[in-house]
């Protein structure tokens, strides 16, 4: 083990030796760049932990920069107790689970169909797709369609839940469509062919070959679709209007609405901590699945995004 660090450590010392200085220069730049844009982007979590855990005289007299000041652990206790605050998080469980199951579904078999070219009409649909990303049709329409939805579902098909909704009416995306269709299309045609000679059918080549072949574009698209899902507000703030089938950012937003405008006294005496302590505790706990999940599918990341999004 020793002698293979020894060669490594050799290796890098005869390649950085082989660099010219205006190479080595950009590369020190480019490090610190980087190291200091990714200590930028820690820092809100960072800050938020601290915050959440702070006294309320240290966050109210401002000394919270980066660490804790006077640890209590009051508030993260306080949200992690409440039961509307884990309704509100199993509303966001169902949403991001159903809404990138469904929004994959709909996606792969759009994105296989486009990849073959025995479609009819082929061209025009590929286009079609890549027009609704040049010119969209506006805010207002949109928000009519969703409300028309949002009216189907409980007039016609008698559902109350308006999560689902949430799940339907936002039922995938153009450009990660592309992505998996780039993809798919980049599967060798002579592994099809077989599979065909085989007597394997369309669904089977679908999911036997090119999903397994493209796992890298599809764990991709799946982390797009979910973290589009788990972080959504604004949409389903504007469709949702059950207070109990509310996400948990959208509740986050109604909590802040309620409690941070104007003056409070009463909170203080009967918590050991600021409202904004209980608020950043939300937020950490908000944060914390997309942190556990992220470094899994991190790998496939950059792979399938440059397999989907090049076409040769």
């Amino acid at each position: 083990m020793a002698k293979k660090i020894k060669v490594q450590n050799q290796n890098r010392n005869s390649s950085f030796e082989r660099m010219e200085t205006s190479e080595i220069v950009f590369k020190i730049i480019a490090y610190v760049f980087l190291t200091l844009f990714a200590l930028i982007c820690l820092y809100p979590f960072i800050y938020s932990f601290s915050a959440s855990i702070s006294s309320s005289d240290a966050l109210g007299e401002g000394r919270v920069y980066l660490w804790p000041v006077e640890v209590q652990w009051d508030a993260v206790h306080d949200v992690l107790t409440d039961s509307s605050f884990w309704m509100d998080y199993s509303n966001t469980l169902f949403i991001t689970l159903y809404g990138t199951v469904y929004m994959m579904a709909l996606s792969i078999l759009g994105a296989y169909a486009l990849a073959k070219g025995e479609l009819f009409g082929n061209k025009f649909f590929n286009f079609a797709l890549v027009f609704t990303m040049w010119f969209t049709a506006g805010m207002v329409p949109t928000w009519i369609n969703y409300t028309n939805t949002r009216n189907l579902f409980s007039t016609v098909l008698h559902i109350t839940d308006q999560k689902w909704v949430v799940v339907i009416a936002m039922g995938f995306s153009a450009f990660n469509i592309i992505i998996l269709r780039n993809a798919f299309q980049a599967v060798p045609k002579e592994i099809t062919e077989a599979a065909v000679v085989d007597g394997a059918n369309d669904f089977q080549i679908m999911s036997k070959v090119y999903v397994p072949m493209s796992k890298a574009s599809v764990a991709t698209v799946a982390l797009f679709y979910g973290v589009s899902r788990w972080n959504g507000y604004f949409w389903a703030r504007e469709i949702i209007r059950n207070a109990v089938d509310y996400p948990l950012q959208v509740q986050i937003r109604v909590w802040l609405e309620n409690n941070t405008v104007g003056d409070h006294p009463d909170w203080l005496l009967q918590h050991n901590y600021t409202q904004d302590s209980y608020m950043y505790a939300m937020i950490v706990a908000a944060i914390i699945p997309i942190l556990i999940i992220y470094p899994f599918i991190q790998k496939y990341f950059a792979s399938g995004v440059n397999l989907g999004g090049v076409k040769e």
